[in-house]
């Protein structure tokens, strides 16, 4: 799994240099702008990794229970600390942690908190989460497609979110629901108890309260992507598009699919981003998606794919330890880079940025030093010891909620000599993409 370390650390210092800008100290920076975004680039990256391997770990742990604590415990821990490091370091004023200056403290905390808060009109607690909240989602999806045992058919929802993205980017209602503060309100809340209510039932270890649960929390995925996100409708459908292609090629690698049906599958998406691309990411719309225009879009998007399927194809080799390192502490840096660089700008005197060829460098290096230092520190500190964690909490939870056993097999009827053994008329039809689950 060294490339995908590899990856997530490419991507999470790629958009830590997308937001300090480095593109504004490079004499070439507004050709690189105008044709090739970033951020963009880094987010894909991200996207496509999870795609790969999170219902990958679903299903070989085949436990809901245990997908789901590994991910709390991996994932706010660092969150949480993230939210108290940068409310302690960022100077007076600055406005890079909106979680409690939204004028709605108790909406804006439990938007946060479910980490849907991008689906439900409600400001990200820090900019950097718009993408945790696609992030969740896609594990909420696939959840429920698992609890269903529909989770092999990938290759489907890839195909159908992109032909859904192009045919409709441009026309669906992407805040159906979040009108005004009241809708907002009653939004939140109705989330936020259907989230709870899916947890404590996916995390019984009951397999009946597992299924209730995996689809609450399906269902609402489903129904806040198509109806009620902050980003274009466009955008949204293009990302999880390239989610479920991610884990069509992790099928296809480990022989769970034919890989002309991967190719095909994984083509029509990339070819559907960039017509996505060139149809809609303009006449303003680009202002909504932050990058120069269709240009630039393209060109990101192929542009993660292509990196994804090179690091891919080089899957065999070793990767330099210092790409591994920086793919373990890749979260931390994507959290953490934006306060840090709030932090040490006034600490420098920046803006006005330098202009000087050493001053540049020294600018980039010491934001690069800093925030690499802070996020390992995160890593040993908080993540590390946080992980740890959440599998003794997993253990104790299977002690105190063992999941029932399993149903045994009846044995098949004994025959008396001469008699032949019953045969059934027909034999039992498994659906060709439904695996075997537990609770």
């Amino acid at each position: 799994m060294g490339w995908l370390d590899a990856l997530r650390g490419l991507a999470a210092l790629v958009v830590a240099l997308y937001h300090f800008g480095i593109l504004e100290l490079l004499p070439f920076g507004g050709a690189v702008w105008a044709h090739f975004d970033l951020g963009l680039y880094g987010v894909m990256m991200f996207f496509l990794v999870s795609g790969y391997i999170i219902p990958a770990s679903l299903e070989r742990r085949g436990d809901v229970r245990a997908f789901w604590v590994g991910r709390i415990f991996r994932i706010y821990p660092a969150l949480i600390g993230t939210y108290v490091v940068a409310i302690m370091i960022l100077p007076k004023g600055d406005g890079a942690v909106a979680l409690f200056r939204t004028g709605h403290n108790v909406i804006s905390l439990t938007a946060n908190a479910t980490m849907l808060q991008d689906m439900l009109n409600v400001v990200n607690g820090m900019g950097v989460t718009w993408t945790l909240t696609y992030e969740m989602t896609f594990y909420f999806l696939v959840t429920g497609l698992f609890t269903l045992g529909w989770h092999k058919r990938s290759s489907l929802f890839a195909v159908g979110f992109a032909a859904v993205g192009l045919v409709f980017g441009g026309t669906l209602t992407s805040d159906l629901f979040a009108h005004d503060l009241n809708s907002t309100r009653h939004l939140v809340l109705a989330a936020a108890l259907i989230v709870l209510m899916g947890f404590v039932c996916m995390l019984s270890g009951n397999p009946a309260l597992t299924r209730i649960g995996g689809l609450l929390v399906g269902a609402l995925a489903a129904v806040l992507l198509f109806t009620n996100g902050r980003a274009p409708i466009f955008e949204t459908l293009l990302i999880f598009a390239t989610m479920f292609a991610g884990t069509v090629i992790y099928r296809a690698e480990h022989g769970q699919l034919d890989k002309t049906q991967a190719w095909l599958v994984c083509g029509f998406v990339v070819v559907s981003g960039v017509a996505i691309g060139w149809m809609y990411n303009r006449n303003g719309m680009e202002n909504q998606t932050w990058n120069a225009g269709w240009i630039a879009w393209c060109g990101s998007y192929t542009g993660a794919w292509a990196t994804f399927l090179g690091a891919m194809a080089l899957r065999k080799r070793r990767f330099p330890k210092v790409l591994t390192w920086l793919g373990a502490v890749s979260f931390s840096v994507y959290l953490l880079h934006v306060h840090l660089l709030h932090t040490l700008g006034p600490m420098f005197g920046i803006p006005p940025r330098p202009t000087a060829v050493g001053a540049k460098v020294l600018w980039t290096a010491t934001f690069l030093a800093v925030t690499l230092a802070a996020a390992y520190l995160m890593y040993r500190l908080v993540e590390l010891p946080c992980q740890k964690l959440g599998r003794k909490v997993l253990k104790t939870l299977e002690r105190v909620l063992p999941a029932p056993p399993a149903p045994p097999v009846p044995a098949p009827a004994l025959s008396t000599p001469g008699t032949p053994a019953a045969v059934p008329a027909t034999e039992p039809k498994v659906p060709a993409e439904a695996g075997s689950h537990s609770g």
